[in-house]
């Protein structure tokens, strides 16, 4: 008969674990070492696989502040400039007329057309003169600045061509002032500009049959009658002879002052106009002298 077997103690420790029926016993040291495993450096963290990768870092890319702030500023200069050229714009339209009402202290007269050329001296009603009988030979009016007071008989047949004639009193303009008169005449064609002795105006403006004083070189309507009248062939009491020259580098170069004689038929001018003017039948008209 068979004796009963005991299990064997190892086997039996054996089998459980195989079988799965029993629990494995737990180490208190093991898992005191597993709990101060972050003190043995990262391989042991690591289960001793090496170094873990370290952690990344965020770098944060700074503005372009440089950029900008040029950007802000080209914006702001050409806002600045586009103001400033808008208004200016206005400035010139404020300032422009276009009428000769417009001009406030303008006087007119009414010197016809054919006016008779003299050698000798005139005596003129209105000082400076805007019209009436003149020399043969014109001052020259290209936008000339003369130093003298030129003849006025000279002056005025400059006139009957289209140029505004601006005169000054030498006694009470002078130095920059004088150059702010010639800053508007000078090169520009149908202008001139002389000191007139006995004004009784700071500044006067003559264009045929047309006149103003003014007491002050900035005075703004200046630039208003010569911006309006110089070759004005549209407005009333215009001047007589439309499209004849003003050029005369005879008087440029010897210019005649007041108390000078007339050049008389010694004078190389002459009244052919350089820029024919058309009749209401579309027919080129010479001007009368």
């Amino acid at each position: 008969m068979a004796k009963d077997r005991k299990p064997d103690a190892g086997r039996a420790g054996g089998g459980s674990s195989r079988s799965g029926s029993g629990a494995r016993p737990v180490s208190t040291t093991k898992g005191a070492a597993r709990g101060s495993s972050s003190s043995r450096g990262p391989a042991a963290r690591n289960g001793g696989r090496g170094r873990t990768r370290p952690p990344t870092q965020v770098v944060t890319q700074s503005r372009p502040w440089g950029l900008i702030a040029a950007a802000v500023a080209v914006v702001l200069f050409a806002a600045a400039a586009i103001t400033y050229a808008v208004v200016q714009v206005r400035a010139s339209d404020a300032a422009r007329v276009d009428a000769l009402d417009e001009i406030s202290g303008i006087q007119s007269f009414d010197y016809a057309a054919g006016q008779e050329h003299v050698a000798t001296p005139v005596e003129y009603d209105q000082s400076p003169p805007v019209g009436g009988p003149h020399d043969g030979e014109w001052a020259d009016c290209t936008g000339t600045v003369y130093e003298g007071d030129i003849r006025h008989e000279n002056a005025v047949h400059s006139m009957e061509h289209g140029a505004v004639w601006i005169t000054y009193d030498p006694d009470r303009v002078s130095g920059d002032d004088v150059g702010t008169l010639a800053a508007l005449v000078d090169g520009v064609s149908g202008r001139l500009l002389s000191p007139y002795a006995g004004l009784d105006s700071a500044v006067s403006l003559q264009s045929w049959n047309h006149q103003l004083k003014v007491d002050s070189v900035d005075d703004p309507r200046i630039e208003q009658f010569a911006d309006f009248l110089t070759f004005n062939g549209e407005v009333e009491g215009h001047y007589p002879e439309i499209g004849a020259s003003c050029e005369n580098p005879t008087f440029v170069a010897d210019p005649l002052l007041v108390g000078d004689g007339s050049r008389g038929a010694d004078a190389t001018t002459t009244d052919a106009p350089t820029t024919p003017t058309m009749g209401a039948d579309g027919s080129a008209e010479t001007p009368t002298e």
